[in-house]
């Protein structure tokens, strides 16, 4: 058995409809990563300190909601699947609480921060809700792992252009329909990306369907645990995700801060309608763009954890030089940020269709099927890591003397560039070097494959 029978295929309209879902979901979170600590620091008014402190303590429930929905969706059974029916049933209450995020009541400093975690903690647990399973639906939309990468390629060039789209239009957008206000700004623009969300993921429920036919999961959760920690490489792979996604997240969360202070950037267009923060946002994403399109090609040549080790070690290489470019040469900074980003778009693309490859190696192992609960404790170590990554820059703020809206003396630019560059390189230069450590490769994919396809077969 080759695994590769018509059935097992991915039609394009099924790989497009797949990777649609992370569109959805990164009009959030990109806009989330991009812009959050930004407007509740110089928006909404809370230190980042207090920003910062937010962001982790909140991750205390998704260390139970995150796991918790992958055992639920584990064990949903319903016509149209075991994954796909949240898509469709919580799409429009992620919508509805993202726009509660940003709707910017006027409270005291302390209701601020209680608003704050309150509409971050419900927002995060509605994106575990509809997250897990979609992120669980690659595991089942084909048993071969060529066609998933191929999914995952899908995907990830989606998101990039989700968040391709926000980096390019956020900002126009806040100002245009806020009218200079940026509270009312932001509230309108979220509204926008919030109704194509649920547009969007309503069309990824409607264009897939989970071809790898699982029996009803009765075992317990102990043993689904267990399991999933017997699996080496798994561990590897999510240590690794946390590490590159803090990287990502904490130069994301400080691009707003580093042109604004460092580079002297006030907001002014450079490019039609859009400024330096917009213009950088989207050439870096259209490297990721195509550091996701060129993904399938590099893994038919190279094994996929060598690939990780050396893009998250060029990326490091690359946030060392960019430290070294002076503010006044921006085109030169957009350059280095685009090929970093570009090799952040080969990273997070192979790592989902990693985790989907543990998780049939660990079916494989132990006999139990735990996709939904392998992909939701590997999101997350992405959320942490999010988390981490949008918190570190604020304490560094903190830390460094920042003020907002006021002229940063010389020690708060120091930090912002340091958390701008020297941060990210860190985590990705210690996440490239734990890739060492992961153990599955083509062989052992190909055996795990056909003997799968043979005891589901006599099953």
């Amino acid at each position: 058995m080759n695994g590769k029978t018509d059935s097992a295929r991915l039609s394009f309209g099924e790989k497009v409809g797949y990777g649609l879902g992370d569109m959805a979901s990164n009009f959030y979170m990109g806009f989330f990563g991009l812009f959050l600590l930004y407007y509740y620091t110089d928006v909404f008014g809370i230190s980042p300190a207090a920003a910062a402190t937010m962001l982790l303590i909140t991750k205390v429930v998704d260390a139970i909601s995150d796991p918790a929905m992958g055992l639920i969706a584990d064990r949903t059974s319903t016509r149209w699947g075991r994954y796909r029916p949240y898509l469709l049933w919580i799409a429009v209450p992620y919508a509805l609480l993202g726009y509660l995020l940003f709707l910017g009541p006027e409270f005291s400093d302390t209701g601020k921060l209680v608003y704050a975690y309150v509409t971050y903690t419900l927002v995060m647990l509605a994106y575990t809700a509809i997250n897990v399973p979609y992120s669980a639906l690659l595991a089942v939309i084909s048993p071969v792992s060529e066609e998933r990468t191929k999914a995952t390629q899908f995907r990830f060039v989606f998101a990039s252009l989700g968040t391709l789209c926000v980096g390019a239009f956020a900002t126009p957008l806040v100002e245009l329909l806020g009218g200079g206000d940026e509270v009312a700004g932001f509230r309108a623009t979220i509204i926008l990306f919030a109704v194509l969300s649920v547009l969007i993921f309503w069309v990824t429920f409607a264009t897939t369907r989970e071809r790898v036919q699982q029996q009803q999961h009765h075992g317990s959760v102990r043993g689904d645990v267990t399991a999933l920690l017997k699996n080496a490489s798994w561990v590897v792979l999510v240590l690794t995700g946390i590490l590159v996604v803090i990287g990502l997240i904490a130069r994301f969360a400080s691009i707003v801060f580093y042109l604004k202070y460092y580079v002297g950037d006030a907001g002014t267009t450079v490019f039609l309608i859009f400024d330096r923060t917009a213009v950088l946002t989207s050439c870096g994403l259209i490297g990721q763009l195509f550091g996701a399109l060129i993904t399938p090609m590099l893994a038919s040549r190279f094994e996929k954890h060598h690939l990780m080790i050396g893009m998250n070690v060029l990326h490091a290489a690359l946030l060392a030089i960019c430290y070294f470019i002076p503010p006044d040469n921006f085109g030169l900074i957009t350059m280095v940020h685009s090929l970093g980003i570009m090799t952040f778009g080969v990273v997070i693309t192979l790592l989902f269709s990693m985790y989907t490859d543990c998780s049939e190696y660990g079916e494989w192992l132990t006999g139990r099927q735990t996709a939904g609960l392998t992909v939701s404790a590997s999101m997350f170590s992405l959320k942490f890591g999010s988390a981490l990554g949008g918190a570190l820059p604020g304490f560094m703020l903190a830390g460094f003397g920042f003020v907002a809206n006021e002229v940063q003396s010389d020690w708060a630019l120091q930090g912002i560039r340091l958390m701008f560059n020297g941060l990210p390189a860190v985590f990705f230069l210690a996440g490239g070097l734990l890739m060492l450590f992961y153990k599955i490769d083509r062989e052992t994919t190909a055996v795990t494959e056909r003997e799968l396809h043979e005891r589901r077969t006599s099953s």
